[in-house]
């Protein structure tokens, strides 16, 4: 459950520090701290798809948290409305698991396009 605020929003930058500082904002709301579970798997899908962003979307770039007693959401916000491409990687290419590792670990994700031609990358996590 979340302690100070249910709903917390950062802008980032599009540089490849941009998902080190999504990382630091997650790792400072308080609905994340008690379930290490939930903050090591929040990481890693919001680095996933931050990353995702900076390589193949468009500015402005921003992430969101909102969480309540049973779920962790997270959503990335680009500028680009060219939907992630789910790939089959070979053991050879080191890149393309991103949306492999969301469908793997996540209960729910999508992608939801946006009015002003931007999209939402999002997934929700167990919070218990």
């Amino acid at each position: 459950m979340c302690i100070e605020t249910p709903r917390a929003e950062l802008m980032l930058d599009m540089v490849p520090t941009a998902a080190t500082r999504a990382r630091s904002f997650l790792r400072e709301r308080r609905c994340l701290v008690h379930d290490r579970r939930a903050l090591d798997d929040a990481l890693l899908l919001a680095t996933e798809i931050v990353t995702n962003a900076v390589l193949h979307g468009a500015a402005p770039l921003s992430i969101t948290v909102e969480c309540d007693e049973k779920y962790l959401e997270i959503r990335v916000r680009d500028g680009s409305a060219a939907r992630p491409q789910q790939r089959r990687p070979t053991s050879e290419d080191e890149n393309g698991r991103g949306l492999l590792l969301l469908s793997s670990v996540a209960d729910e994700w999508g992608v939801d396009p946006l009015s002003s031609g931007g999209k939402d990358v999002w997934f929700r996590l167990p919070n218990f």
